[in-house]
């Protein structure tokens, strides 16, 4: 709590232009997605409504329902509540599900329940990660074809160079081309407004669809096909848990005030504006974005919708890049490469295996679908599945943190709790037309940090089983006869045994150096530990020295880093001297495995397959040396 009033303090107290261009860059990385939803939004629910139910009827209806959900799960639940739920300023549901069960009490089964949802919530992540790039471009690129049907054939062809180029540049950093995403997006939501208003002066009469009466009269005149619209009319929020995810690049004040100002008012005057069109002409359904703006802004108006998708499809990019390695440190995925692709900003980051595999997904999704029109079956379900996670999660952090009334707690988060579950219920109906896909994607990312996290609990268990307590390490090293000059360094996975590699290397070289540093690398369910908190040096007799070098989950391990300063505890540690010793596992099935065999196959490849030690905590190369063991599981 004190580190979220300091935050808020120090943006108060920034001159008024930093807090703008705070906010003007809230509008490129944290509105991108849900400002570029107003592309297939209506459109899809549109379709959902005209011809079950009177005209006037399904028009003023589908956009109430849109505006009430911007109102209700994006200004109330996300904007004006979740934000309140920060991991020490920062947001996501990595940094919501540690929230929650640092503050679950002693609670077994709600810890559990915490973290099987924190995971389920991740997985469904990725599966939005995969889906916005390709429904965005694709929606944008479509619009080449409303003016003119010969153009049609260009678009899919058109999509994939725009998204292959688009992962292609990713190892290049987005730190220069990321200054414009918020001035092209403050000129983006400028633009949908200025649309939206000129439409709605030619049919006023939509501003009544402001009273949610006439979404109620939607649900009255026909219950199923506004149970089913909801599944499209969802579309329009997609994009919110990002509101939170990117919270803390800006602070809470500028998301707050960005949405407030510019985004949330632009995006209901455009869609009321398109319900003004269909109100007027209900066959520019297919086409009721681009019917917005006159024919001579036809194709700057494709121009601008297509660098906008792309910029919403990097705001999504950077996140999926931000949330793994987050996931990586707390445990939940095995080591990976993660390039700094700034020397000033440390949120700017690359993963290239993941980037990879997000660019072969996206294509292959675009591939299948081929149209925004498909696409749209399946986005929703992701979308929805995490905003119900969050809601758990924030009711969680009410309940035992905030100190809520349980009666509060479970009046306001039920209430939204079944409005997500309405959501996710219409949105379940299109399992068959395309909902399968997020669904699979999340279970098989699901299934492999599932395992992941089993795996190493399983494999730690063992090392303990089958190492040395460190007392009698202490005790045999007593007997040693022969010590040589020098300091090594041995990193270990647990602080109560010895490293396995510090035996081996007793059993082969039997000496022993004048100074033996154990080292354990702790990562907190905090997003930043203070460097003052950093280190944690105790002497434990006869030469050796234990270590703890605490990280945040949002922080980069740099273990040579660190021990520099351990000299203010009396441990100065020269890198010319120093010697890294790491034990290079190689993993057997055991005879009784206390995970299926499919498992331990499983487990074994993605152990195969991580980052080594040396690498990931930035170990000097020459001053590193390996020794083999073998661990069964």
């Amino acid at each position: 709590m004190r580190n979220e009033i300091e935050t808020d303090m120090a943006i108060e107290g920034r001159p008024r232009r930093q807090r703008f261009l705070l906010a003007l860059g809230a509008l490129g990385v944290v509105f991108g997605d849900i400002g570029t939803s107003p592309l297939y939004a209506m459109r899809e629910t549109a379709r959902a409504v005209l011809g079950q139910v009177p005209h006037q009827v399904a028009v003023m209806g589908a956009v109430s329902l849109i505006f009430w959900s911007l109102t209700l799960v994006v200004t109330l639940k996300y904007v004006l509540l979740i934000v309140r739920a920060d991991n020490s300023g920062e947001g996501g549901v990595l940094a919501l599900g540690a929230l929650a069960h640092r503050f679950a009490g002693r609670s077994k089964r709600l810890k559990s329940a915490i973290g099987v949802f924190s995971l389920l919530g991740l997985a469904l992540f990725y599966g939005d990660g995969m889906l916005t790039p390709a429904i965005s471009v694709l929606s944008a690129m479509e619009g080449l074809g409303v003016a003119n049907a010969s153009l049609k054939p260009l678009i899919m062809p058109l999509s994939l160079i725009i998204l292959i180029g688009l992962f292609s540049v990713q190892r290049r950093g987005t730190a220069r081309i990321g200054r414009l995403f918020g001035p092209v997006m403050l000129v983006w939501f400028f633009v949908l407004a200025g649309l939206g208003i000129t439409a709605i002066l030619h049919a006023p009469q939509i501003l009544y669809a402001f009273n949610p009466a006439y979404g109620l009269a939607l649900f009255v005149a026909e219950p199923w096909t506004a149970f089913v619209a909801l599944g499209s009319v969802v579309l329009a929020v997609t994009g919110c848990e990002a509101i939170y995810a990117d919270m803390g690049h800006f602070g809470r004040s500028a998301v707050q005030w960005a949405w407030l100002l510019v985004a949330f008012p632009a995006l209901a005057l455009n869609y009321f504006g398109q319900a003004a069109v269909l109100l007027n002409n209900p066959a520019h359904a297919e086409d009721a974005f681009y019917a917005l703006a006159p024919s001579w802004a036809h194709y700057p108006l494709v121009a601008l919708a297509a660098v906008a998708t792309v910029i919403a499809s990097q705001a999504v990019i950077s996140g999926v890049f931000s949330i793994t390695h987050q996931a990586v440190q707390l445990g939940q995925l095995p080591r990976m490469e993660v390039r700094h692709t700034s020397a000033t900003e440390a949120g700017q980051i690359y993963v290239p295996r993941v980037n990879w595999l997000l660019c072969a997904g996206v294509i292959l999704i675009v591939l299948i679908f081929r149209s925004s029109d498909a696409l749209a079956a399946a986005y929703g379900i992701a979308v929805t599945g995490v905003m119900a996670i969050s809601t758990f999660l924030v009711g969680v952090v009410a309940v035992r943190q905030w100190r809520w009334n349980i009666g509060l707690a479970i009046l306001v988060f039920g209430t939204l709790a079944v409005v997500d579950l309405a959501f996710l219920s219409s949105n379940a109906l299109k399992i068959g037309e395309g909902g399968w896909l997020p669904l699979g994607m999340a279970a098989a990312v699901f299934v492999l940090m599932q395992t992941w996290k089993l795996g190493r609990r399983t494999h730690l268990e063992h090392i303990r089983a089958s190492s040395l307590p460190l007392g009698l390490l202490l005790d045999r090293a007593a007997k040693a006869s022969q010590r040589v000059a020098g300091t090594a360094v041995f990193l270990c996975v647990r602080n109560d045994v010895a490293p396995g590699a510090l035996l081996h290397s007793m059993k082969h070289f039997q000496v022993l150096h004048e100074r033996v540093v154990l080292v354990t690398v702790s990562v907190e369910d905090r997003p930043f530990i203070a460097q003052s908190s950093r280190l944690a040096v105790a002497a434990l007799g006869k030469g050796f020295f234990e270590v703890t070098i605490r990280y945040g989950f949002f922080q980069t391990p740099d273990v040579p880093v660190a021990l520099e300063g351990a000299r203010k505890f009396g441990l100065a540690l020269n890198p010319d001297t120093t010697t890294f010793f790491l034990g290079r596992e190689t993993l057997v099935p055991s005879e009784n495995p206390a995970l299926r065999r499919w498992q331990i196959a499983l487990y074994m490849w993605l152990a195969s397959n991580a980052q080594s030690p040396a690498r990931f905590f930035q170990l000097p190369p020459n001053r590193v040396v390996e020794l083999g063991t073998q661990v069964s599981i």
